[in-house]
């Protein structure tokens, strides 16, 4: 695994030895003191007929004139095309009933309309659906990539957890994915294609294009299956900025996709020179992964924190654009047993995130095999959550969604790097421990 250097601050620079709940296993796979980042081991390679899926406007037009599409022609035809893609939810140019049939030939030989491909499908026993998505590799003949994505149903929503990278830049010691390689950032095709594949799996998409899903059907017609987005599945976010935000900017299109920007949440782990470009170039809420109330402790669960301090990451919150208490910053606190559960924990947190316009998600900690962390006591999670909502926050503990087919928040592991049959008997046996 390579790194990249980060500030050189020691993992625990005012303890002689590292935290007992780190056995020497969970020490290894920490980066080494001052270096907190991964590089990529490979680059996408386009294939020879792209496809058409996550391309602004602008390059479908400069897509329309490589075929000699006329430019007069050009505004119409892009138009179309974004309808087929985007409201119908086409897979092939024969559906685009619109166009000429010369034209549709022309775009079939030069292009396509492929999303990531589905290799696998998973149901959890609380409805949660997860799939395995296959992603070409980086070299020719090379073994393909998976990433995954995650769609949890609720009565008033649909969320979409997307992954943004193959693997993570970052380690954060409790994360699942954080164990991974950096293989590679996802292109805006491959981030909105899993919007797509989702959409497709679910019948979520009007007539001609696909036949609604029974759960479609059941929620009446015209009821959006996927409805949120949010930026947490596999990879940081803002470590592939202009991907990410090309292809939020295609999600959020109102002639489109047309999710809105308040329902799209991206979460970063505090790449801060890109937080003010997500609410510029962007405008989608903001999650941050906290988990930790003061440097010592978050070197250690989010080692970027070497890198961003605490101090410099809130400050930059403070001055996210648009703040407001209509548009509030999540923060992301995941409550491990013994280490950042206590009630001097909740009144440290309080007080470090006093005057920002904030909601402070509690999530109880998802296990994985191999992990040395603990959910902390629901008593005590709920200690906690009284001290934030007492202190005029609210604090809702997100309930854990998935945990049996690795689908819940922290457990994202392609099926690239596969779990032994003894590692899947143990996480089986955590997803139904009470």
């Amino acid at each position: 695994m390579i790194y990249r250097s980060g500030a050189a601050r020691p993992i625990y620079p005012s303890m002689s030895s590292p935290p007992s709940h780190l056995d020497a296993g969970s020490i290894e796979s920490l980066p080494p003191p001052g270096l907190v980042e991964k590089i990529s081991l490979e680059r996408y390679i386009a294939p020879t007929r792209p496809s058409l899926i996550g391309l602004s406007r602008a390059e479908l037009a400069e897509a329309l004139t490589a075929i000699g599409v006329p430019a007069a022609q050009h505004k119409m035809r892009v138009q179309q095309l974004w309808q087929w893609l985007y409201v119908r939810g086409a897979r092939h140019f024969d559906e685009m009933t619109s166009m000429s049939k010369e034209l549709r030939a022309q775009l079939h030989a030069h292009y396509t309309l492929a999303r990531p491909e589905v290799a696998a499908e998973q149901t959890s026993v609380d409805g949660t659906r997860k799939w395995l998505l296959r992603l070409p590799g980086g070299q020719a003949g090379g073994r393909p990539h998976e990433i995954e994505c995650v769609y949890i149903p609720e009565p008033d929503r649909g969320t979409l957890c997307l992954s943004s990278q193959i693997g993570c830049t970052l380690s954060c010691s409790f994360c699942h994915t954080g164990t991974q390689r950096l293989v590679r950032n996802l292109t805006p095709g491959e981030i909105v294609g899993q919007i797509m594949v989702a959409r497709d799996r679910l019948g979520d998409w009007p007539s001609p294009a696909g036949a609604r899903a029974p759960e479609a059907a059941s929620k009446g017609s015209g009821v959006r299956l996927v409805s949120n987005i949010v930026m947490m599945g596999m990879g940081e976010p803002l470590y592939n900025f202009e991907a990410v935000r090309d292809a939020l900017i295609i999600a959020a299109d109102g002639e489109g996709i047309a999710i809105s920007k308040r329902r799209i949440t991206l979460s970063t782990s505090g790449v801060v020179p890109n937080i003010p470009r997500t609410g510029k170039e962007i405008g989608c809420m903001l999650a941050v992964s906290l988990h930790a109330a003061h440097n010592v402790l978050r070197d250690e669960l989010v080692p970027l924190n070497r890198k961003y301090p605490i101090e410099q990451l809130l400050q930059t919150c403070r001055e996210y654009p648009a703040l407001s208490n209509a548009r509030r910053i999540t923060f992301e606190y995941v409550m491990l047993k013994g280490v950042n559960d206590s009630a001097a924990d909740a009144k440290a947190l309080v007080q470090l995130l006093k005057g920002i316009p904030a909601k402070i998600n509690l999530i109880p900690f998802n296990p994985w095999p191999g992990t040395s962390y603990e959910c902390s006591d629901w008593d005590q999670i709920e200690s906690f959550s009284e001290i934030v909502f007492n202190a005029g926050y609210a604090s809702p503990v997100r309930t854990p969604r998935g945990r049996d087919i690795l689908a819940a928040c922290g457990q994202l592991k392609s099926a690239t790097e596969k779990l032994s049959a003894r590692e899947r008997l143990a996480l089986r046996a955590m997803a139904f421990t009470d």
